[in-house]
């Protein structure tokens, strides 16, 4: 039963690790990725040289700090009321209405997006600013708002992956704890912090590690689609991801946007064992290796 999921896990995972010899050479596609010649961690010098490069770290790191943070409390918090629901109906209804964002495109959340922001076309502007006596924004020329809309789109994009995790993970909780401290007299805030928290607090910290291994990974699309890759915003919406794929479109240096993977590969994996072991320090059953 496992053979298939192993063979694919190697051909789709294990096997590519050997383009890593990309991120170490220049790229000559008549030499070919073989014999093309080495230039040692040349590549590497994009990123950390770039006089934008405190920008893009600075931006990708807080902003995904920031995702992990809210996926984590609004996750829960709707797992938590949704499993509160007795009528199963409903909570399917909510559930699949909350999950539904998670499979749009990026390209149809920007489009999406512009129909909010638009300055002359916006719901924002049009319906409620307008009404109010409040002056049309300019929210494509605004960096100033961009901290706050990006989070906002994530949370509503891809929590109810998360939901549906934490969901699963409290109807697995065997209801004989429920009963008998309901019998003891415990109120519904009680159950909740002595028995829900604590039986999924495992699958928080798992998702919060990997949440962290993929901190120096941004969603490519939200940072892109959704500002409409608008120049006036770069300085709060460019991270690694963006700044590359531009450079690469440029510049055409396939060697240099793998650098930029690795070190981003290497990074999530340091800070995924360093976690990890603090963990492992404080609570031992509940580390994830």
């Amino acid at each position: 039963m496992l053979l298939p999921g192993t063979i694919y896990l190697i051909i789709n995972n294990y096997i590519p690790m050997f383009g890593t010899i990309v991120a170490f050479k220049s790229i000559n596609y008549a030499l070919g990725y073989w014999k093309s010649p080495w230039v040692g961690f040349e590549n590497f010098k994009f990123l950390f040289n770039s006089s934008d490069a405190w920008v893009i770290t600075r931006n990708t790191i807080l902003y995904n700090l920031v995702f992990i943070a809210l996926t984590l409390v609004f996750a829960v918090t709707f797992a938590i009321l949704l499993n509160e629901l007795r009528n199963r109906y409903l909570s399917n209804i909510y559930q699949s209405i909350m999950f539904l964002p998670y499979f749009l495109s990026a390209v149809i959340v920007g489009y999406l997006g512009y129909s909010m922001l638009s300055e002359e076309f916006g719901f924002l502007n049009n319906m409620i600013l307008a009404p109010l006596g409040i002056h049309s924004i300019a929210w494509y020329s605004e960096p100033k708002y961009w901290p706050y809309i990006l989070p906002i789109v994530y949370i509503w994009k891809n929590i109810g992956y998360s939901i549906v995790i934490y969901l699963a993970a409290i109807t697995g909780i065997d209801k004989e704890y429920y009963e008998a401290a309901i019998t003891d007299g415990a109120t519904k805030w009680q159950l909740i912090i002595n028995i829900t928290l604590p039986s999924i607090k495992p699958m928080m910290i798992i998702l919060t590690l990997l949440g962290i291994g993929h901190i120096l990974n941004a969603d490519f699309g939200l940072f892109y689609q959704l500002p409409l890759d608008a120049g006036a915003l770069y300085s709060t919406t460019n991270v690694i991801d963006t700044y590359v794929y531009r450079a690469l479109m440029r510049l055409g240096d396939t060697g240099m946007s793998s650098a930029a993977g690795l070190y981003q590969a290497v990074v999530g994996f340091v800070l995924v064992v360093s976690v990890n072991l603090l963990v492992r320090k404080i609570d031992r059953e509940n580390a994830l290796f």
